[in-house]
């Protein structure tokens, strides 16, 4: 059924195409679809992704920027030569796909088990983080003229918000309770500067290949804040994957990520980043709380929500590590 309506909207936009073949589902969320599927076409076949709502689902939570806003972003970064897949086409309503966009398909891995053990990327691995730091800073210079609507937030506003999210789980943490006094004794106020901020660039939404970053994907959390949040973000323990002795992303220190960033003209604000790594921890583990709320509710009892639920103990450990006294 994708397969015949993708064909029909190829032939309307990429010139010479005679219609799709391999359609296969990646994902599928509670609101978003994600294809891979090949553009047929007399010079060869065209590799190309989908991300969809499929028509009749609601709107995006309300953290997300929404299909739109992601396809523009994707855009601009690629016009700046930030890696980002070319978005190929934008769909309409007569379509029948629902709402989204069609981008390139690019070659490489997400997975972080491979990345950071196979060694077929044993050469990349030494040079990612000073190049994510290249990377989050070309994102961070992003014009904010050409940017769409996106929500904005302060370190006030999200610490609030937060709090919010861990109170509704009705699920008492004493080391919550004790990141959440953190936060707030150390909250730092508005940022000097504020810019596009990715809002979940980690180990997982970036494509990796043997030359290093191919593509940043999953821009759906974007918004306008502290640049310090994506610096901190990528740190946080749970993208590791075991590797605690390299804070970014499980391949490298943070030296050589603000060494990368600050080569590509922009400054480093180390303890606005140790604040957004504590926040981003507590996010993660709020999450995973929200998770195992899911999975006991129902409907969805499926075994992933129980599992990335228990991982919210894992964020405990690591809250301990962040805020204990140095030396200790």
């Amino acid at each position: 059924m994708i397969e015949a309506e993708l064909s029909r909207s190829v032939a309307r936009w990429c010139e010479g195409a005679t219609g799709v073949t391999g359609a296969a589902k990646l994902s599928g969320g509670a609101s978003q679809e994600t294809w891979r599927f090949d553009i047929e076409h007399p010079d060869g076949p065209i590799g190309a992704i989908l991300r969809r709502s499929p028509k009749g689902y609601g709107a995006a939570p309300t953290r997300a920027a929404g299909l739109a806003a992601e396809a523009q972003l994707m855009q601009l970064a690629f016009e700046a030569g930030v890696p980002s897949p070319r978005v190929m086409h934008v769909l309409t309503p007569d379509e029948n796909l629902g709402t989204g966009f069609i981008m390139q398909r690019l070659e490489g891995e997400t997975i972080a088990r491979k990345i950071l053990r196979d060694d077929e990327y044993a050469a990349a691995r030494p040079r990612l983080a000073r190049q994510i730091g290249g990377v989050l800073a070309g994102l961070h210079k992003l014009p904010q003229d050409k940017l769409p609507e996106l929500r904005s937030r302060s370190a006030t506003q999200e610490i609030g918000e937060f709090e919010r999210d861990y109170r509704s789980l009705s699920w008492p943490k004493p080391v919550f309770e004790l990141a959440l006094r953190w936060l707030r004794d150390h909250d730092p106020g508005p940022s000097a500067e504020t810019t596009l901020v990715h809002g979940d660039f980690r180990n997982g939404n970036l494509i990796i290949g043997a030359d290093g970053v191919r593509a940043v994907l999953d821009w759906e959390l974007a918004h306008l804040g502290d640049p310090m949040e994506d610096l901190g973000w990528v740190c946080v323990n749970s993208w590791r994957f075991g590797e605690i002795d390299k804070p970014v992303g499980g391949f490298g220190t943070r030296e050589e990520l603000f060494a990368g960033y600050e080569a590509a003209g922009r400054k480093v604000d180390p303890s606005r980043v140790k604040f957004w790594e504590v926040m981003g921890t507590l996010r993660w583990g709020i999450m995973c709380g929200g998770m195992m709320q899911r999975f006991r509710e129902g409907p969805d009892h499926s075994m992933e929500r129980a599992m990335i639920g228990r991982r919210a103990s894992e964020t405990e450990i690591d809250l301990l590590r962040l805020l204990a006294p140095r030396g200790s």
